[in-house]
């Protein structure tokens, strides 16, 4: 799991439309993210290609179309993302976390039975 690459938050956009739809080609993901960002369609060609090199992506050409397919699990990247956040933020103390969200009141009195029934399942 260490071995991930290192995925700025643009390319993270990337990634979760070609986790979403993979396969998926370079025309494909470029209508997906003009629709939600104002990226340009070059910009969005430079995420993809910035993931290709860092190996997160790979890619087939079909034709004259290009398409890509993650080599990076969603849940693994999550994973690791999750866990360097509880690293660099609260020691990797996960108590001091939730403790901050309680004190702060970003917890729901949902969120709270929830995350009660996932320990008392665990």
């Amino acid at each position: 799991m260490s071995n991930l690459p290192q995925i700025s938050e643009a390319e993270f956009e990337v990634m979760k439309i070609v986790w979403k739809y993979a396969p998926i080609s370079t025309n494909e993901i470029t209508e997906k993210l003009t629709q939600i960002s104002r990226w340009s369609p070059k910009t969005i060609q430079t995420l993809i290609k910035r993931l290709v090199s860092k190996k997160a992506l790979t890619y087939e050409k079909q034709g004259r179309v290009f398409v890509y397919t993650p080599l990076v699990k969603e849940d693994e990247y999550i994973r690791q993302e999750s866990n360097s956040f509880l690293k660099r933020y609260y020691n990797g103390n996960i108590t001091s976390m939730l403790a901050s969200y309680i004190e702060d009141d970003k917890l729901s009195e949902e969120d709270i039975a929830s995350l009660r029934n996932l320990l008392s399942n665990h």
